[in-house]
């Protein structure tokens, strides 16, 4: 017995990603992880995933972070997503490429206000997930009975779910016509499905009996059963090798297996061996033993799946392989010709897309971007719709050659024209930095020179690599592929328009925030958001300075005072002082009458001494109070920048004026000094003792004892 393999049979690329990403949020998990419903429908999978620690959940109600949300590969409803984000879970899309583009022309559809048709199965969640994506408002037929039944549309816009058949579709899409609906038709059907139904039903008439493998539950595999049971054929559904009974294949010469998209490979291996071992142990004897032992069984024995098949269905095989060709839409592409693709694969040096052909078009790397790259993931991802242009339509390979960069290139020009035209900018990023300037990739090379990067010089233009910018075309020759852009264009208009609108919104007594761009001796520009305004340098603290860099510094950002605008001459007058605490209003408590304080001279005049008590605050000391004694010039007490103590005889905030003496200081001084000379000092004990005499025969008088005492009280 040979047993024939469909070859396109198990996990298609979307099922196989789905489920790659599940396996790879298991890796270093320190938080659960959960799959709303089964990630695809096979339990085989989705039992081993659950045994490898992936919960599966059939809503979210009691869900909650931290943890991960998988959405599965048939993909969910935006506002799923929202209420996942809301509970705390981080969330993870696995939704298939092929099923985000549904989703995708649906809630296109629908921002341009055209009603959606979906054809499809209403219970199933790929369908209920595009329905989400229409904000509920798409309808769902499942057959041409329910479009007969349908309100009448002027316009309505139509997809399909992946798994449909072009025959149902196209039937939907017939009655809509006809009803007088503006219709607009989406063939949203997965080509992989249409590829491995037709290819279900070729090896179906080379063989004796059909295995399909998958899913009870999968709709892919529902629908191989059906075109399996078209043929004529026994047909049997099995999900697992176990299930594989012998008595089926008694006598057959071929058998065909064909498997779902959600079937996994060690499935379809484990049948095959299962197979294999029939023919090596003798099928032979065991059916014979077998039929013995269940000859009443064989004799009731069917197909383990009866299909109830309508007219439609059990069309001769002519018309099933025309319908299943009709599916396939195989395009016949020619040199030149830019077609949409989606892309399936990335390698290192290549990149496959899937564009409605035979095989899957490859685009070398060099043909990737105008621009070298070593990595394409850096340029595309699997699941990218991208537009490509044809190269060679089979090379000596077989293989059909596209060039992304030659599509983009294409598309790029007649935009760029149309840009220059209008004054449009462009938006592209930087990709290289060269003498003279910037690379950008705008879908072709263009030039940005160093003199039109900003509204100034810029000394080092490795800032900008790997940048998205704005810019002017201000030169195209398409000929010569030579386009010259300028940012600074843009840079200058924008600056033109913030700053009129920001003139015509300030106002006097205005705080606002700037930065600080230039400094001058009398003072700084600071930048406001596109005017620049002078700030005096006497508004810019409440002491005197003597240059701006005193206070501030280019680059600085503060918040300052407008005080005058002129709209005319757009000039603006700011004030950095006018922000800043006053220090006048608190020098009556920090400085009371009579206090003696530490000061600084600062500056000397005719009339006295100015000294300064903290930044802001300035006294004077008249000349008459410098020193007790006539002080012809201030200079003979004091010099600028000596600090000295002086006394507080009076204070006038609202005049800024403190008046101040050294004089008082020292009398205080003075007096202190008497008061403490004047003070009883101890005195030593002088007081002899009457001595006896002296060797020599001298004496002590009276006179002698206590003429001390007599001349200190005369003291």
């Amino acid at each position: 017995m040979k047993v024939k393999i469909a070859t396109r049979a198990g996990f298609c690329f979307g099922v196989k990603r789905a489920v790659d990403i599940a396996r790879e949020c298991l890796k270093g998990r320190a938080k659960p992880v959960f799959t709303l419903g089964p990630i695809i429908h096979n339990r085989q999978v989705t039992d081993l995933l659950t045994q490898e620690g992936i919960t599966v959940v059939d809503d979210l109600d009691h869900l909650s972070g931290p943890g991960t949300l998988i959405i599965r590969s048939h993909g969910v409803a935006p506002d799923v997503v929202q209420q996942a984000r809301e509970k705390g879970l981080s969330i993870v899309d696995a939704t298939c490429p092929f099923v985000r583009k549904v989703q995708n022309t649906v809630q296109n559809l629908v921002r341009e206000n055209i009603p959606v048709v979906v054809v499809g199965d209403p219970e199933h969640p790929e369908v209920r997930g595009i329905v989400g994506w229409s904000d509920n408002q798409a309808q769902v037929i499942r057959d041409p009975e329910q479009a007969r039944g349908m309100k009448f549309l002027p316009r309505v816009g139509i997809v399909a779910q992946t798994t449909q058949r072009l025959k149902n579709l196209n039937a939907v899409v017939e009655i809509l016509q006809k009803s007088g609906s503006r219709v607009q038709v989406f063939n949203t059907i997965c080509l992989a499905t249409a590829e491995r139904q037709k290819e279900t039903l070729e090896l179906a008439g080379q063989v004796d009996a059909m295995l399909v493998l998958g899913g009870k539950n999968s709709a892919n595999t529902s629908k191989l059963v059906q075109i399996c049971g078209g043929s004529g054929i026994p047909v049997y559904w099995i999900e697992t090798a176990e299930e594989l009974d012998p008595v089926w294949i008694k006598g057959l010469s071929a058998v065909g297996i064909t498997a779902g998209a959600s079937t996994p490979g060690w499935i379809i291996e484990e049948v095959h061996c299962r197979m294999n071992e029939f023919n090596e142990n003798g099928e032979k004897d065991i059916m014979e033993e077998m039929v013995e032992q269940q000859s009443e069984v064989e004799e009731q024995t069917e197909p383990v799946v009866e299909t109830e098949t309508t007219p439609e269905e059990t069309a001769p095989e002519e018309e099933m392989q025309q319908e299943m060709d009709e599916s396939m839409e195989v395009r016949t592409l020619k040199h030149g010709e830019i077609v949409k693709g989606i892309v399936v694969q990335v390698n290192q040096d290549e990149v496959l897309v899937d564009v409605g052909a035979k095989t899957e078009g490859v685009i070398p790397l060099r043909e990737l971007t105008c621009y070298t790259v070593n990595d394409p993931q850096s340029v595309v991802k699997v699941g990218d719709e991208i537009d490509v242009f044809v190269l060679k339509s089979e090379d000596n390979e077989g293989k059909l050659i596209l060039s992304k960069e030659r599509a983009d290139a294409e598309k790029s020009w007649t935009s760029l024209e149309e840009k220059r035209e209008s004054g449009e900018p462009v938006t592209g990023m930087v990709r290289e930095v060269v003498k003279g300037g910037l690379l950008v990739d705008v879908g072709v090379r263009a030039f940005l020179p160093a003199s039109l990067v900003e509204m100034g010089y810029v000394e080092d233009l490795s800032k900008y690599l790997n940048l998205d910018i704005e810019t002017r075309v201000i030169e195209l020759n398409r000929g010569k592929r030579k386009v010259i852009l300028s940012r600074k264009a843009v840079l200058e208009e924008e600056y033109t328009r913030n700053r009129e609108k920001l003139l015509a919104n300030l106002e006097e007594e205005q705080v606002v925030k700037g930065v600080v761009r230039r400094l001058t001796n009398f003072g700084a520009f600071v930048d406001i958001g596109g005017v620049d305004g002078l700030m005096h340098i006497s508004e810019m603290a409440w002491y005197r300075i003597n240059h701006p860099s005193d206070v501030v510094q280019v680059g600085d950002e503060l918040d300052v005072m407008v005080l005058r605008v002129d709209r005319e001459n757009e000039k603006v007058s700011l004030g950095l002082k006018q922000v800043l605490a006053n220090p006048w209003d608190e020098v009556e408590g920090k400085y009371p009458v009579g206090s003696v304080v530490r000061a600084k001279v600062v500056r000397l005049a005719p009339f006295g001494a100015f000294v300064q008590l903290e930044p802001g605050v300035e006294g004077l000391i008249h000349i008459s109070h410098l020193a007790d004694h006539h002080v012809a010039t201030p200079d003979e007490v004091v010099q600028e920048g000596e600090e000295i103590d002086v006394k507080v005889l009076s204070v006038e905030p609202d005049d800024k004026r403190i008046r101040l003496s050294i004089r008082e200081v020292n009398r205080e001084a003075n007096k202190e000094a008497n008061r403490e000379a004047r003070r009883p000092q101890p005195r030593e004990n002088t007081t002899k003792q009457p001595e006896s005499p002296t060797s020599d025969g001298g004496s002590v008088t009276i006179g002698e004892m206590f003429g001390n005492i007599f001349d200190d009280k005369k003291e």
